[in-house]
């Protein structure tokens, strides 16, 4: 039988893992990727720092309602007369808080089952890929709808039901992709060692799966924004007075023709956060797949190395 090589492994392995940062700082240096981290970069920075620096209290009442812009209001006031600019600075840091929340569950619980299926295959990949499919069956919104209602409109719930509807689709895509990587010939020698099935995921399949993982975060992301502020605009989300720039879009619309910034400036944020991050992520897309092309040269050379350092697989 044959005998593999450690340390010809582990430089492969080593390689490999390395995509992932290679990747993020080639799509961050594109003229592209650029665009979109400066958009979602300062969307980002007025949801977070926004707070600290709002002039009024975001529940104060500080005019009459829908007030025109003035010195003391720039964006003018709500329709109760509340500083728009100070609750456009308070209403974004815990809708972001949560899209990311609901996207790193989405990622991980996708991410597992759709690895799971595509390397245990068998009965696993049956049962896995059929909930995938009902679950799939169901629009997005609708589902999260159900779940609330069912429960109620608590926070973290959201967060988790727009986290499972991400999850088919993510499965989907890194199951694909798992496919490809399993028939592959370091996966194959690493499993004539006895090393488990979690291990061999984990150590050898996902730190090749870092492309389209990237692309799915940013994808379920936006997402996760759009999903969110839909639900805060339907009343379900962050409960007012607090607030949302979902929310706020919805509560102020009726003064549209009075103040129509009350409505411009969240609808705005929230347009140029989704822009920013698909900008990016396309970005990452386009640098994936040039990665790609070159990966296997790549592995090939360090393969080739071993061999003429005699520490190849014999």
């Amino acid at each position: 039988m044959a005998t593999v090589n450690h340390g010809s492994n582990s430089r492969i392995a080593r390689f490999r893992r390395s995509q992932w940062i290679e990747l993020v700082v080639r799509a961050a240096h594109t003229r592209r990727g650029k665009i979109g981290l400066i958009i979602s970069g300062i969307v980002a920075v007025i949801a977070f720092l926004g707070p600290l620096v709002a002039p009024h209290s975001s529940l104060s009442f500080i005019g009459i309602p829908f007030s025109p812009a003035s010195a003391s209001m720039p964006l003018g006031g709500d329709i109760l007369g509340r500083d728009v600019l100070s609750r456009v600075l308070d209403g974004g840091w815990l809708l972001l808080l949560m899209a990311l929340g609901a996207t790193a569950f989405g990622i991980v619980l996708g991410g597992v089952a759709g690895m799971a299926a595509a390397y245990l295959r068998g009965r696993s990949d049956s049962i896995i890929m059929r909930t995938v499919d009902v679950m799939l069956a169901f629009p997005a919104l609708v589902f999260v709808l159900l779940l609330v209602s069912l429960v109620g409109p608590k926070l973290w719930l959201i967060m988790m039901a727009v986290g499972l509807v991400h999850a088919p689709a993510v499965a989907r895509v890194l199951r694909s992709a798992t496919l490809d990587v399993s028939e592959r010939d370091y996966v194959r020698a690493v499993e004539l060692q006895g090393v488990k099935s979690w291990k061999i995921m984990r150590q050898e399949i996902l730190p090749n799966l870092v492309s389209p993982l990237m692309v799915e975060i940013g994808l379920r992301l936006t997402y996760s924004i759009v999903i969110m502020a839909g639900l805060a605009f339907l009343g379900f989300g962050q409960p007012p007075p607090s607030p949302n720039w979902g929310y706020m879009i919805q509560e102020n619309r009726i003064g549209l023709s009075a103040n129509s910034l009350a409505v411009i400036a969240p609808a705005a944020l929230i347009a140029l956060f989704t822009i920013g991050t698909n900008t990016f992520t396309d970005a990452v897309a386009r640098v994936a797949i040039g990665l790609e092309r070159s990966s296997g040269s790549s592995e090939d050379e360090v393969q080739a190395s071993d061999v003429r350092l005699g520490t190849g697989v014999n």
